[in-house]
């Protein structure tokens, strides 16, 4: 058992002119947003004298900006949220396969996609939150969220956010389709307003009284520990949680992660920007800096991650839940979820 402690729109784009194609260089499409990630980038060039030319912007932007450039793309890495997104950049044929004992060795099984076209480098558990003072029997698993004892009372996101599409889709993988089907619908009945906003909003959602139950990921919830956010921070200790399924298959883990394009012009950088990122230097930076969990074990966790406790973690394998995610869409239609 693992235990881990706890049509395609005007892209904002960072880097306005298209990067230069030359040696010595990782041209990076990447739709993390975050400004902690500027310290992985400066390591590696520090490290290697590879410059790092990045385009952010939204995951399904960059996939349609590769599309539309297809063999000419100057792409050499994808960084992306989420299996859902690795896996569409897979099925679209945006990825390589990549042969590299680092990450082999480094990156666990079930976090790389079946071919090595993607790998995991951190992740994010989704779990339950809960007020204490209005609860006083959480949810101890996914499919108790369904329970009709919790109507009227859960906040989530919409069935477009790719979190929760991951997150049914591996219900799938684990229950079969009826049984995900039939918890779908329960949430749906279980919710105490129509989905709306981001995993934060759910947090401030228990705060302000809206709701008693709602379902994030770790890493907001560890940030508002670290730093101000507000309308979370200073209730953080009128916030309980719950790491799900610790009886059985485990908290579910949502990914971040990366590959190399199709058509690198610099594959060989690529490869050895992943491998950095799958180092211990980037691995524990990843915790550090945006308070996620590394995706190599034994890497040491920031104390506003740690301070989550340890858990089980679902270590099913990524590619058979990926397999699975338009029929989760599907069944979120079916179910009416918003």
């Amino acid at each position: 058992m693992t235990l881990i402690k706890s049509s395609v729109a005007t892209l904002a784009l960072v880097a306005v002119a298209m990067p230069a194609l030359a040696d010595g260089e990782v041209n990076l499409y990447s739709s993390r947003h975050y400004d902690t990630d500027e310290r992985l980038y400066s390591d590696f060039t520090d490290a290697t004298g590879i410059t790092i030319n990045r385009i952010e912007g939204k995951a399904d932007e960059l996939l349609a900006r590769m599309q539309a450039e297809g063999a000419n793309s100057p792409a050499d890495v994808l960084l992306t949220v989420d299996t859902s997104r690795l896996a569409r950049a897979k099925d679209l044929g945006l990825l390589q396969t990549v042969d590299s004992d680092v990450l082999e060795r480094r990156v666990p099984g079930y976090l790389q996609d079946s071919d090595n076209q993607w790998f995991g480098l951190s992740q994010r558990a989704r779990i339950i939150f809960y007020n204490p003072a209005r609860v006083d029997n959480p949810p101890q698993n996914y499919l108790d969220l369904a329970d009709p004892a919790y109507k009227g009372l859960i906040c989530i996101r919409s069935s477009s956010n790719e979190y929760n599409q991951t997150l049914l889709a591996a219900m799938v993988t684990h229950h079969g389709e009826e049984a995900a089907r039939d918890w779908a619908k329960g949430v749906v009945a279980n919710m105490a307003r129509a989905p709306q906003g981001g995993d934060t909003d759910q947090l401030r959602g228990l705060v302000s009284g809206e709701c008693d139950i709602s379902v994030s990921n770790t890493y907001y919830f560890a940030r508002a520990i670290r730093t101000d956010v507000d309308g979370v921070s200073a209730s953080i200790g009128d916030i309980g949680w719950v790491f799900p399924d610790q009886g059985g298959t485990g908290a579910h883990m949502n990914l971040s992660g990366g590959g190399v394009a199709a058509h690198a012009p610099n594959r060989d950088n690529a490869v050895k920007f992943l491998e950095y990122l799958a180092s211990d230097q980037a691995q524990k930076y990843f915790s550090a800096g945006n308070d996620e969990y590394p995706a190599v074990p034994g890497v040491a966790l920031s104390p506003s991650v740690a301070e989550l406790g340890f858990f089980k973690p679902d270590d099913v394998d990524l590619s058979e839940v990926a397999a699975n995610i338009p029929t989760a869409q599907r069944i979120f239609d079916e179910a009416g979820w918003e």
